[in-house]
């Protein structure tokens, strides 16, 4: 149980750290609200992994059969990185009011985005798709209810534990930012949800190419 524990708590490190659209908000609400924005955002996507979570220690068979998932969530995720891109790019031309002093409706912002970036986050399918081989990397050939809910609190305890080390470091990095910076910051943010974006639609098309191909010849060998 123990060896199970510690690879879930490093695999969920090894999850987080991967630089993605949810560190990328954390730092454009950071910027602005210091660490509770930052916090809001982390903790918004630790209510969507914990979603995928159990979806994937629930039914990870489930999940494989389900590949036609990515194209919804992908093209979702593709329209909404395009428009925090287009937002913080605004923002950046505009007035950016430095203070850490906002209302709970600016950290409600915060939340939502860190639970729809996390929903519509296509890898978390192909993360949780490869649990199966992670749990047999460790003997765990056929994962009991016992097994599940150790894997899913290391995991989860990881999340937490980076949650509140990225939003300290965003917090203690622009604390002092000024409003110069700030405009730079969001536009790297707003270049940065631009490039996920596309990059995501490129593995969408990609995965379409494939699947077309795929089907090509079975459809040729139909044919009388």
């Amino acid at each position: 149980m123990l060896t199970l524990l510690v690879t879930a708590f490093v695999l969920g490190l090894v999850f987080n750290a991967t630089p993605g659209p949810v560190f990328a908000e954390t730092v454009r609400r950071g910027v602005r609200g210091g660490f509770r924005s930052a916090i809001a955002v982390q903790f918004g996507s630790l209510v969507g992994d914990a979603l995928w979570a159990v979806v994937g220690l629930v039914g990870v068979g489930l999940l494989l059969q389900l590949a036609w998932l990515r194209t919804p969530i992908s093209v979702a995720s593709v329209v909404y990185l395009s428009w925090l891109g287009w937002n913080a790019w605004q923002a950046s031309r505009g007035e950016l009011a430095m203070s850490v002093r906002h209302d709970e409706t600016d950290h409600r912002h915060a939340l939502r985005s860190g639970v729809l970036l996390s929903l519509t986050n296509p890898q978390n399918i192909a993360y949780w798709a490869a649990l199966g081989s992670a749990l047999g990397s460790v003997g765990v050939k056929a994962p009991t209810v016992s097994d599940n809910m150790v894997f899913f609190v290391g995991f989860m305890v990881s999340s937490t534990v980076w949650a509140f080390l990225v939003a300290a470091f965003v917090d203690r990095a622009f604390r002092r930012v000024g409003a110069r910076w700030a405009r730079l910051t969001y536009r790297a943010c707003a270049i940065a949800f631009l490039m996920l974006a596309l990059s995501m639609l490129r593995q969408l098309w990609v995965s379409r190419q494939q699947s077309t191909a795929v089907q090509s010849p079975k459809v040729i060998a139909a044919w009388p």
